[in-house]
């Protein structure tokens, strides 16, 4: 009898650690999609690093490309929770179709443009590019990358622009337009300060001036729709913090 009773306290407690073990199994796991300007790659996923080490394990899906793609992307019905733009016009856009969470919008960071060349050339400055030795400069698509409109805007601005436009090499987004530079394919190109940063293969030739083009600013919003709203605004309110702007700082964004 007793014997039989030790069997069912047994059963019993290996009942309960079974139920513990799939309920851990079945902890709910946050998962986020976000469309990010290709230019905040490095920086966000450091962000979400940080992010998971104070609030615990999150699934964040990052689909990083020009702000105008994505965008257009999420007009299409593209399953996205946030958006980080690196520039308002896309935002402006979504915002104007009903396509964003009200009151989530946020201005986040801002940035710089600047000419590049690869390491080693003798480019002066600006007004250089009408010369002789410079056969390619890369530019994000104005059609959809906002570094290219910033681009176009400032060559317009300084009178370059129909005098170079023949040597103009579009990239899809900032960082393939890096990434010409960097190869050697193109002898100079338009760029963030903060993709210039990152790169040892290129130097800064010239700043172009704030008077020269558009503010630029990164908004961010929660996206209509979205599933996890809640964690969404949660993750948001995080990277307008101090822990998050300081990352973004390291990485050469300007805090509004």
């Amino acid at each position: 009898m007793n014997r039989n009773r030790g069997i069912g306290s047994v059963a019993l407690l290996l009942c309960f650690v079974a139920t513990q073990l799939v309920g851990c199994r079945t902890q709910r796991r946050p998962t986020m999609t976000l469309s990010v300007a290709a230019s905040l790659q490095d920086a966000i996923v450091e962000v979400q690093s940080s992010y998971q080490r104070e609030h615990g394990p999150v699934d964040f899906r990052n689909n990083f490309g020009s702000s105008g793609t994505l965008a257009r992307e999420i007009e299409e019905g593209a399953p996205v929770d946030a958006i980080i733009s690196a520039g308002t016009k896309p935002v402006d856009d979504l915002q104007a179709k009903g396509l964003l969470v009200p009151g989530t919008r946020i201005d986040l960071l801002r940035n710089s443009l600047v000419l590049i060349a690869p390491q080693g050339s003798l480019l002066a400055g600006f007004d250089g590019l009408t010369g002789k030795d410079i056969r390619l400069i890369a530019l994000g698509d104005p059609a959809s990358v906002p570094a290219g409109q910033y681009g176009k805007q400032t060559l317009m601005a300084l009178n370059l622009y129909d005098k170079i436009s023949d040597k103009l090499v579009l990239g899809k987004d900032v960082r393939q337009v890096l990434t010409y530079v960097e190869s050697g394919n193109a002898d100079a190109g338009l760029v963030y300060a903060t993709d210039a940063q990152i790169s040892k293969q290129v130097h800064v030739v010239a700043v172009a001036p704030e008077s020269t083009h558009s503010p630029i600013v990164y908004p961010m919003a929660a996206v209509m729709g979205t599933k996890n709203e809640q964690d969404v605004r949660n993750f948001l309110a995080y990277l307008s913090g101090s822990s998050a702007r300081g990352i973004f700082a390291k990485h050469g964004f300007l805090i509004p």
